[in-house]
């Protein structure tokens, strides 16, 4: 088939000629909107386009639609409707930020990281006018710098681009438990200013404390870091102060309740399973209470 005379048109593609971008930030999981578009695919096929651009050995990488390949081949599809578009990396990493930015939920490593990759490649086309979203005019855009562009663009401020650009300065182990929300993002922008061998030494701290970094935590921690080392001693002795808030806090350490659980739940999970037989025990001692 001559692909080079249907650029930008609908064709069907073998799944197996698909590839997955190279630099994908996002990540297919099997969760709950994963499902939704798995069942959708399966009673009606895949009702919008992927898009994807020619690479070499006959193959495509896919720019957008990566969540409905995985979803097609799930239920047992082996083609796909597919815009066939010629464009360069940096058009390509764009593209891939841009159509997956739409989504609901998106992880704050997700964002991080996609935030990263089109601000490198807008930087790279030198601020190219058009970049610009709907509605923008050309002369607005080339007065804004890279970040600020993208903030508007994703109704956002540059330094808030800026603060979640910096998560990608985890370690991956720490970044999981952001997404997990065991971290919240504020303290997790200034851990990000750890070196990789602190934020390994933090991860033992917070191990034997049962305890994460407040913000002010995580910025005594920085600075620690920034003017002599922030040593594995110095964040125990940090995490093991009780919080305000916390002073009615029950702890139990993971080891104590893993037994209780498959291997792959996740602390939230356990967490989720936990409130919810408190709250049946809660209301069973309620109605007990009421005969």
């Amino acid at each position: 088939m001559d692909y080079e005379k249907q650029m930008d048109r609908v064709q069907k593609i073998p799944i197996a000629e698909l590839v997955p971008f190279k630099d994908h930030p996002f990540k297919v999981v099997e969760d709950e909107s994963m499902l939704r578009t798995t069942e959708s695919i399966s009673m009606f096929g895949v009702l919008t386009p992927l898009i994807a651009r020619p690479i070499e050995d006959g193959k495509f990488e896919i720019i957008s639609g990566h969540r409905r390949a995985h979803a097609a081949e799930a239920v047992g599809l082996t083609e796909v409707p597919v815009i066939v578009r010629d464009m360069d990396d940096d058009v390509a990493k764009i593209l891939v930020v841009d159509s997956n930015l739409q989504r609901e939920n998106i992880l704050p490593s997700e964002r991080a990281f996609a935030y990263k990759m089109k601000l490198e490649a807008m930087n790279r086309q030198g601020m190219r006018t058009d970049l610009q979203s709907e509605g923008t005019s050309t002369q607005v855009v080339s007065k804004l710098r890279s970040n600020e562009l993208l903030g508007a663009q994703n109704n956002q401020s540059r330094e808030t681009v800026r603060r979640f650009i910096r998560l990608t300065n985890l370690i991956p182990e720490i970044l999981e438990m952001v997404d997990q929300k065991r971290i919240a993002f504020n303290p997790a922008v200034e851990l990000s200013y750890l070196t990789p061998e602190e934020q390994k030494n933090l991860l033992e701290a917070i191990d034997y404390t049962q305890a994460t970094p407040s913000v002010s935590q995580a910025m005594r921690l920085k600075k620690l870091s920034q003017e002599s080392g922030c040593k594995l001693e110095d964040m125990c002795e940090i995490l093991a102060e009780v919080k305000k808030g916390d002073l009615e806090r029950v702890a139990f350490k993971s080891e104590q309740l893993r037994k209780y659980f498959p291997k792959s739940y996740t602390p939230r999970q356990m967490s989720d399973v936990i409130l919810k037989l408190l709250d049946q025990w809660q209301k069973k001692r309620q109605r007990d209470k009421a005969r």
